[in-house]
């Protein structure tokens, strides 16, 4: 009793408190006369005593390799059996903040074993969220598939402090049922305004963990946060933005919003939160609607006063950021250039595949995306091979359907800045038909239309929309300063249609005048 009270009065306290309590716990000579005691009766105390004052003395922070904690497990384990329900859960609870060792590794397979014995008789959604945190990743699937069923089966009890942690307990097993999340989101959806800052982050993590993906949900928390923005501090929001990017989840009018924030109180971006910034917004290929000019600028001056105490690899992953949006910070460009010349990010070959691939990108931003660039008369390419992939094949027997003769098109076309793209398709320059490719090969391209047709996987754009993440829409601005019109289409899509279906969808697409429409200015353009 006395160790339990001890722990609820010290978990009310702030961080700060409870390292000074702390202290003073584990100093004071009556806590040591306890713990004495408590090492000498561990064997005759009763099952709730001794389950309890583990969870304790855990919580309490109580070194794990202390000869008294070491005790409580083994004894834990020599009584397993006689531990009812409710102290197994609360054994549980214990186990699931304790460090993997032989002692606890050993009574966490003996709760597993009196788990597939009990599971049909707990009825409490409580205690089966602490078996599922206990047992982990490395429970059988076989258990998993028990404990969900178990689930389902009290689900309608489920109240909305339930769903947040039900969340979490799916993410500690690993383990991604499609019925218990979709439940937990419609109730997390209806009280979303009853849900604290750090449960939103731990709820998209945690679908980030199960690759659980529900824009309803996500928009949900996105829309609570957008309209309380002037509630939370700006690191939070930055955390909530990196959260989505990590999803892929684009919440397009809180990133407008935050991006007028930074432009007002620029102060809080220290250089973790401006490379996060940077990051969310590439990534998600977001330029802010209102003064984008500025918010580049902005970044680009924060960014300008950390450069004395940045790393390679931060200097790198910035330009690159700004670089994918289309911006050219001149400065930061400059040193990262004069680094590359004297060899100083040469790096461990863990880091090296993915540096050297954002050192070629920033090269071919600064050639493509400079202001003095001009569409080339001839664009250089090649065949890479006659033969397409198994997922463009339906790609390509439609245009043969559509075109009537392979001649009518090329496919695995490669450009120069070792770009690629799926088929490419020539107009004459009324955009009335298509010429076959060898009768243009002579011809300078002011005389032809190019089409170019990328098939992209769903993960390249954001989630649930045709938008464009950072690299692919990087690859269509610059595809089209080569000369291209970009035809993007979601692969998953098209290969669900049906061959009709697809093939008019393909002749929409290239007798549309979308298809001829350059895109929007981009933040390059002024720069």
């Amino acid at each position: 009793n006395s160790l339990t009270t001890a722990w609820r009065l010290f978990k009310n306290l702030s961080e700060e408190q409870q390292r000074y309590e702390k202290q003073l716990i584990f100093e004071h000579p009556a806590f040591v006369k306890l713990c004495q005691q408590l090492l000498r009766d561990a064997r005759r105390m009763t099952r709730g005593d001794l389950v309890f004052s583990l969870h304790a003395l855990v919580s309490l922070g109580v070194p794990q390799n202390t000869l008294l904690l070491q005790t409580l497990v083994r004894v834990c384990q020599e009584k397993l059996n006689q531990l009812d329900n409710r102290c197994i859960s609360v054994l549980a609870t214990t186990l699931a903040g304790m460090d993997k060792d032989k002692n606890v590794s050993a009574l966490q397979a003996g709760l597993q074993l009196i788990v597939e014995q009990r599971i049909s008789s707990i009825r409490d959604i409580f205690m089966l969220q602490n078996l599922m945190k206990c047992l982990g990743k490395d429970a059988p699937v076989f258990l998993k598939k028990k404990i969900e069923l178990a689930v389902l089966r009290e689900i309608d009890g489920l109240t909305f402090p339930n769903a947040l942690r039900m969340f979490l307990a799916l993410a500690a097993m690993n383990y991604c049922s499609l019925p218990i999340l979709n439940l937990c989101s419609k109730k997390i959806q209806e009280n979303v305004h009853d849900v604290p800052f750090r449960q939103l982050i731990l709820i998209l993590e945690s679908c980030h963990a199960l690759q659980y993906r529900n824009v309803k949900l996500f928009s949900a928390l996105a829309d609570y946060v957008n309209s309380t923005a002037y509630l939370w501090d700006k690191r939070q929001i930055t955390l909530f933005l990196s959260a989505c990017e990590t999803l892929g989840f684009q919440p397009t009018e809180l990133l407008d919003i935050f991006a007028e924030k930074v432009t007002e109180d620029p102060d809080f971006l220290n250089l973790k939160n401006l490379l996060t910034v940077l990051r969310v917004y590439s990534r998600l290929n977001h330029v802010p609607r209102v003064q984008k000019h500025l918010f580049f600028e902005t970044l680009h001056s924060c960014l300008n006063k950390c450069l004395p105490q940045i790393s390679n690899t931060e200097l790198l992953k910035a330009v690159y950021s700004l670089g994918i949006l289309g911006y050219l910070p001149h400065r930061a460009l400059d040193e990262l250039l004069q680094k590359d010349s004297k060899d100083e990010l040469i790096l461990p070959d863990d880091l090296k595949e993915q540096n050297t691939m954002m050192l070629r990108c920033v090269k071919t931003c600064m050639e493509l995306d400079s202001p003095s660039f001009t569409k080339p008369a001839f664009v250089l390419t090649e065949n890479l091979s006659s033969l397409v992939s198994v997922n463009l094949r339906k790609a390509q027997e439609a245009l043969i359907e559509l075109l009537g003769d392979e001649n009518m098109f090329r496919q695995n076309v490669q450009l120069p800045y070792r770009y690629h793209i799926d088929f490419e398709i020539r107009m004459d320059s009324d955009r009335k038909k298509v010429l076959p490719i060898t009768a243009t090969d002579d011809h300078p391209d002011s005389c032809v239309q190019r089409l170019a047709f990328l098939f992209a996987p769903v993960s390249a754009f954001c989630l649930g929309t045709t938008h464009p993440q950072g690299k692919l829409a990087m690859k269509k601005r610059h595809l089209n300063k080569l000369g291209y019109h970009v035809i993007l289409i979601q692969n998953k899509k098209f290969q669900e249609m049906k061959n009709e279906d697809a093939v008019e969808f393909l002749k929409r697409k290239i007798y549309s005048e979308d298809a001829f429409s350059f895109p929007d200015a981009t933040v390059q353009d002024n720069n």
